[in-house]
């Protein structure tokens, strides 16, 4: 694990806003099959339409990978269906309606949890933290995905861009968490696998924002804005004694 300039006092950290893909789940392995499975449908099968929409979106052709930062990996389905609709001359809507139905549902992936997900998350919980998500994904997609590894019992609070809390990088989600548990912000830590993460943190004035490595970007990316990299949730516990 890597520290960076900011020390934190993790006996204050009373409660955690986790970002769900590529912090609880495996991004990769879960979204981008649910992400050509979409974009073929909206590029009613053109190929070749269907591949420059995913690299207008951040998916790199050549590493097979979603870059860091990009809409792929930070946006959210109204902000994929603005790009895909357009390439694509459809109506946004239509298209957003698509990806929610299309992101939700398990015949287009199976969602892949990151190595020890639920025995990090039970030893959370039994250390007395209050436990959250909040995604960039919808409502539905939070119990769609994280229903099929058996951790959603887990969390107090779980929250989309469509639950009426903002998106990401604003603070609404995290100051919803709040509001739930009854915490002051700095005694919530913010995890995530995104800069957009971080700066939802910073922008909620959270105790201690979290950067891992299961996801899209690399530790350089996350450094600069994190109070702490971590190479998996599964470092999480031992910081609280």
């Amino acid at each position: 694990m890597s520290i960076s300039k900011r020390s934190v006092d993790f006996s204050q950290i009373k409660g955690i806003v986790f970002d769900k893909d590529g912090t609880l789940l495996n991004f990769h392995d879960t979204w981008v099959p649910r992400a050509r499975a979409a974009v073929l449908a909206v590029a009613d099968g053109d190929h070749a339409l269907a591949q420059s929409m995913l690299q207008a979106t951040g998916f790199d052709l050549d590493t097979k990978r979603v870059l860091g930062g990009s809409i792929l990996a930070a946006g959210n389905n109204r902000d994929i269906s603005l790009v895909w609709a357009q390439l694509a001359k459809k109506p946004i809507n239509e298209v957003e309606t698509l990806l929610n139905n299309m992101f939700a549902a398990s015949t287009h992936g199976s969602s892949v949890a990151v190595e020890g997900l639920v025995p990090c998350l039970n030893a959370l919980a039994n250390k007395g933290l209050a436990l959250g998500v909040a995604t960039m994904d919808s409502e539905a997609g939070i119990q769609a995905t994280l229903g099929h590894v058996g951790c959603l019992h887990l969390f107090d609070y779980k929250v989309g861009y469509d639950s009426g809390f903002g998106s990401k990088p604003g603070p609404g989600m995290v100051l919803g968490f709040c509001q739930h548990t009854g915490l002051r912000p700095q005694q919530v830590m913010v995890v995530g696998d995104n800069t957009h993460d971080l700066y939802m943190g910073k922008s909620a004035n959270s105790g201690c924002n979290v950067g891992v490595l299961t996801g899209t970007s690399t530790r350089a990316q996350l450094e600069a804005d994190a109070d702490l990299v971590l190479d998996s949730i599964a470092d999480l516990s031992c910081l609280f004694v």
